[in-house]
């Protein structure tokens, strides 16, 4: 049987742990209002430390807090013991808590109140407990008096200076000091037990003051220890020999040996998430140094801290994996040693799975888990309100303990509880508090009443509706009456009601309610759905160049119902408008850009209940930056090679380089173009002039403009030579008639080539094979006198410098001097003469007579008179050439006005001079068409009829006869004709309506024809007295009218008028009064 029971029990237990896993304990929520309406057995909220060391000048406070409804009562235990706070003045606790205050202003020492304390917090529903607090005050004890013997020893040997210092609570920190302050080194260092450790000894290691320190933290303080004499003796002190003055025997070298620890193998234990520290010290000459390594793996480097040279091994948070060999090897170039030590981790109790606070429903199941691990197995002990679980038989729960968990079934209200878990081994323990509270109350909603939410269409949508109630409330939705769940609705347990996609037709208002045994409660919330805010139009990328304006637009489309915000950040961060940056509606504009304002812009459009945004970025384009670094190579007589780094280009491809340069000979300052070239090159040969002081500046371009100028180059002369270059424009020509002047222009200052420039000038008589003639000079012209007149001559040139000579021309041809022609026009006549043209003939002249070249026949002519009487006109000359060689030339005269009498003669010209006058002409031309009158206008008589000014042409090329006026109404009016005498200039007309418009065509008269009209329009009249074409006809319509107010007729109409209706306001007035008078009947 009792085999069988043992298969059966643990079957049990895990059917029992299984069921019990599928109860699910209430949530209480943190509303206020649930809160403070539950009732709550109390907790511990904060507590003082396990291992609580106070400052003995202090009051001491052993801190516990708790919370719980109703508020609980404090109480403590000291020592296992009851402790009657009442009755010892010097201790109170504070008001609704648990924290105790330990004042020693009345007398009385902190160590009387050593010891182990426990607070315990109750109320109706059950008593929690804080840790087992061990409180103990801090100690400082000095130095024991003692006299110190100075140590001696051997020069080379190892010594070890002990400190141990006084007991301290917390044990104090130690260093020493001597006259240098003790400076550590991989031969000196501290040990872990506060000695100190040479690991050999030097002469200069001899001091009178080496003073071990201790400094306990709690009080602040330094104690110090009498201070050790070291005293080094050397080889020659132990010897007997004799040395030579200032030699030393060298000091015997020894292989490393471990001072600290001992032997060659040592065990540590450490608590796991403690902090593990090693240390080995080793003595020999040299200095030996130390290696760690772990057997069996590698060591732990994320971990492992190497201190004190390599002589203590650190390690934080230790665990489990730490555990093993670790070995230390001290090494010089004697020899080496090891030591092992043997680490092993241990741990204090922790926490797998803390029990936590459990709220229940009456007849419902539940359970406490109290899961704790450690080195050793923690032992697991349940109390029930601070009393072991096994003893306590006034808890109304039923309940079954297995082992590290409680199971609960069907509970009760009333049977409310705080239980403790504690979990102890022999490094330390755990106790954590969880009650059991078992709760009933009605259903309650959370939520805020008729709430409105709003949503935007085609969104997945979520209503929510918080409660509470014990037993767990069951809960459905409904709208419009009817339940929701399926198709596109969801209903969640915790009173959320998921819409798939919220559409129009699911607006409206929904009901949320919750119900259990002892009620129910509910809840609506109204749905509004809304269209989408959302960027139709989104900014656009932009490339801009400094100092010109940027703009992004932004269009938005939203519901209209919803009120809308548009903001712009720059690179995510928020932009700060003002005076430059300006925000119109939903466009930013960035006027005067710079470099400081390219980044990406985002424009965001939010609603109350969704946003959306949309990005461009700015890209400022500016001109590049000065190229850098000018240097000069590979020099030749006339080229060198020209070097630069390019300047930052501003995101604008630099696409040429013009190259200038400057010479400090011809025009020292200016600055002049030499060269272009493509913007991917910044190396390039420079073709360069003879004779030149070179320094040359490099300017980058690109799409935005200009760089600035380079700094200049360093200089480069080139060498002298030849010149290169013919002087350009040579010509001859005479200046008087028997000389010619030869000039040219001179070379450019960079065609030089060297100092010294003139100019070898030969000229001779063309096709006379007479020999050249020649002269050199510094100038640029050169005058051969005594010439005959308009001769041809050959002429060349040559220049010439301190280098040699350059190229000649090639032979020109110019001329001496003209004279005065000697010849006139023979024969000037006239045939067939009209208003305006006139035919005429002559005789030529022999060219050797125009002593020059010959240019042209000159008439000259002029205005006589006019036929026209009383005319008045200009006789001014006037001339026109006429270029002919034929034996019997002729030309046509014209722009003649007609109707007048001309005169004219003729001469010969050559460039500088004319020839003697031909005989005089006299003409007469016939009568033409007149011109256009001088002026035509129309005014406004009245507002029916016009009048017509005009007057008579300037020029009327005959006798004028009379006008002719031709007239139409609209574009396809039928045209009428009126003509008028030559003394008439003006005519009335009658409109024949306001509204008809007019067009008006003038012209004069002679026997010949009628000359050029002018015309006028009338424009049709949109008001009246309306003026519209001169000051004239607006001068009329005001004249025209009156202002009826000052008339004579109609002020008198008026005052008839006023004194009629004052004679009838008398009459009856005075049979008003006559109708008192009469007496009435008794």
């Amino acid at each position: 049987m009792s085999g069988q029971g043992g298969s059966a029990a643990p079957a049990l237990v895990s059917l029992l742990l299984l069921l019990w896993h599928r109860a699910a304990a209430i949530e209480v929520p943190l509303d206020p209002k649930i809160q403070q309406d539950l009732k709550q057995p109390p907790t511990i909220t904060k507590q003082s430390v396990k291992d609580y060391i106070v400052d003995p000048r202090d009051n001491i406070i052993i801190e516990c807090e708790g919370k719980g409804n109703p508020v609980p009562a404090f109480s403590w235990r000291r020592n296992g013991k009851f402790f009657n706070i009442a009755k010892d003045p010097r201790v109170t606790m504070r008001k609704r808590s648990g924290t105790l205050e330990i004042g020693f202003r009345s007398g009385g020492r902190p160590e009387d109140y050593e010891g182990e304390y426990q607070c315990f917090a109750t109320n109706d529903f059950g008593t929690a407990l804080s840790n087992k607090i061990l409180l103990r005050v801090s100690k400082a004890p000095l130095w024991p008096k003692e006299v110190l013997e100075p140590e001696v020893v051997t020069e080379g040997s190892s010594l070890v200076l002990p400190c141990n210092p006084p007991p301290g609570l917390p044990p104090p920190i130690t260093f020493w000091m001597d006259s240098r302050k003790s400076q550590t080194s991989p031969r000196v260092s501290t040990g872990l037990n506060g000695d100190l450790y040479f690991s050999n000894v030097l002469v200069q290691d001899a001091q009178t003051d080496y003073s071990c320190n201790a400094r306990f933290l709690f009080t602040h303080t330094i104690q110090q220890k009498n201070p050790i004499t070291l005293r080094v003796q050397t080889s020659e002190q132990n010897t007997h020999t004799h040395a030579r003055p200032h030699t030393r025997a060298k000091v015997a070298e020894s292989t490393p040996t471990f001072l600290s620890p001992s032997g060659t193998e040592s065990a540590k234990m450490v608590l796991r998430d403690e902090q593990l520290q090693l240390e080995c010290i080793a003595a020999g000459l040299p200095t030996p140094t130390i290696k760690w390594f772990k057997k069996g793996g590698e060591l732990p480097l994320r971990k492992v801290k190497f201190e004190k040279y390599n002589k203590v091994l650190r390690i934080v948070n230790v665990s489990e994996e730490d555990a093993g060999e670790y070995v230390c090897m001290a090494i010089n170039h004697i020899g080496s040693i090891r030591h092992s030590i043997f680490v092993q981790v241990k741990a204090a109790p922790y926490w797998l799975d803390k029990p936590t606070d459990l709220v229940l429903a009456p007849d419902e199941n539940g359970r406490l888990v109290c899961r704790a691990n450690g080195n050793p197995k923690p032992n697991i002990q349940w109390l029930h309100n601070g009393l072991p679980i096994e003893s306590t038989t006034d808890s109304p729960l039923t309940s079954c303990v297995l082992g590290d968990t409680i199971l609960f079934r069907s509970v009760q209200i009333g049977s409310t509880a705080v239980y403790q878990c504690n979990a102890s081994n022999e490094h330390g323990y755990l106790l954590a508090n969880a009650f059991v509270s078992v709760l009933d109350m009605p259903p309650r909603m959370l939520g805020p009443k008729n709430q409105l939410i709003k949503v935007i269409k085609n969104k997945r949508t979520f209503l929510d509706c918080p409660f509470f109630g014990s037993p767990l409330p069951e809960l459905f939705k409904n709208g419009q009456g009817s339940g929701l769940d399926g198709g596109q609705y969801r209903a969640y347990i915790n009173g959320t009601l998921e819409i798939k996609r919220a559409l129009a037709e699911d607006e409206g208002t929904y009901t949320c309610v919750a119900s259990n045994i002892l009620g129910k409660a509910e809840n609506q919330v109204r749905l509004e759905v809304k269209d989408r805010t959302r960027i139709v139009g989104a900014p656009e990328h932009q490339t801009s160049i400094r100092g010109s304006t940027a703009r992004f637009v932004c269009q938005v489309n939203s519901d209209p119902s919803l009120p809308i915000t548009v903001t712009w950040t720059k690179d995510d961060k928020p932009i700060h408008l003002g005076w430059r940056l300006k925000k119109d509606g939903e466009s930013l504009t960035i006027p005067n850009v710079n470099e400081g304002d390219e980044g990406l812009y985002t424009c965001t459009v939010a609603s109350e209940i969704d946003q959306d945004s949309a990005s461009a970025r700015l890209t400022v384009l500016d001109r590049p930056d000065p190229p850098m670094d000018l240097d000069l190579s590979d020099p030749a007589a006339r080229s060198v090679r020209l070097t630069w780094i390019p300047g930052n280009d501003h995101r604008s491809p630099i696409t040429e380089f013009l190259v200038q340069f400057e010479e400090d000979r011809w025009e020292p300052g200016r600055w002049q173009d030499l060269a272009s070239f493509p913007g991917e090159l910044n190396s390039v040969i420079l073709q360069l002039a003879p004779f030149v002081n070179y320094q040359f500046r490099v300017i980058a371009i690109n799409s935005v403009g200009q760089s600035q100028p380079s700094r200049p180059s360093p200089r480069y002369k080139t060498s002298g030579a030849a010149p290169d270059a013919i002087p350009r424009g040579l010509r001859g020509w005479g200046s008087k008639k028997d000389n010619m002047e030869i000039s040219w222009e001179p070379l450019l200052d960079l065609e030089r080539n060297g100092p010294n420039l003139h100019y070898h000038v030969w000229w001779r008589r063309k096709d006379s094979g007479e020999p050249w003639s020649n002269v050199t000079t510094a100038d640029s012209k050169h005058v051969v006198q005594s010439t005959d007149t308009y001769v041809p001559y050959e002429i060349k040139i040559q220049a010439r410098n301190e280098f040699g000579s350059g190229p000649e021309s090639n032979v020109i041809t110019g001329y001496s001097g003209e004279d005065k022609p000697t010849e006139a026009p023979a024969d000037l006549r006239v045939s067939r003469v009209d208003s305006t043209k006139a035919n005429i003939h002559w005789k030529p002249v022999n060219l050797s007579s125009v002593q020059g070249e010959f240019k042209e026949y000159r008439l000259y002519y002029w205005r006589e008179s006019s036929l026209v009487p009383g005319l008045s006109f200009s006789k001014e000359k006037k001339t026109k050439g006429f270029y002919s060689t034929v034996a019997e030339p002729s030309a046509i005269l014209s722009d003649l006005v007609p109707f007048s009498k001309y005169k004219m003669f003729m001469v010969v010209a050559n460039n500088r001079y004319e020839g003697p006058p031909s005989n005089t002409v006299e003409i007469t031309t016939k009568e033409g068409v007149p011109d256009a009158p001088r002026f035509f206008k129309i005014s406004l008589r009245s507002l029916d009829t016009i009048s017509l000014e005009w007057d008579k042409p300037v020029e009327p090329n005959g006798i004028l006869i009379g006008y002719q006026l031709k007239y139409h109404t609209g574009e396809l009016g039928r045209p009428q004709l009126e003509t008028f005498l030559p003394n008439v200039t003006d005519f009335a007309m009658r409109l024949s309506g306001r509204s008809t418009r007019y067009k008006f065509f003038l012209s004069a008269l002679t026997q010949v024809g009628a000359g050029e009209s002018i015309a006028e329009e009338l424009p049709h009249f949109a008001n009246e007295g309306e003026c519209f074409l001169n000051s004239d006809l607006h001068f009329r319509n005001k004249r025209d009218q009156v202002d009826i107010a000052t008339q004579g007729w109609f002020i008198g109409l008026m005052c008839a008028i006023a004194l009629i209706i004052l004679i009838l306001l008398i009459v009856c007035f005075i049979k008003r009064s006559r109708g008192g008078k009469y007496p009435g009947k008794t």
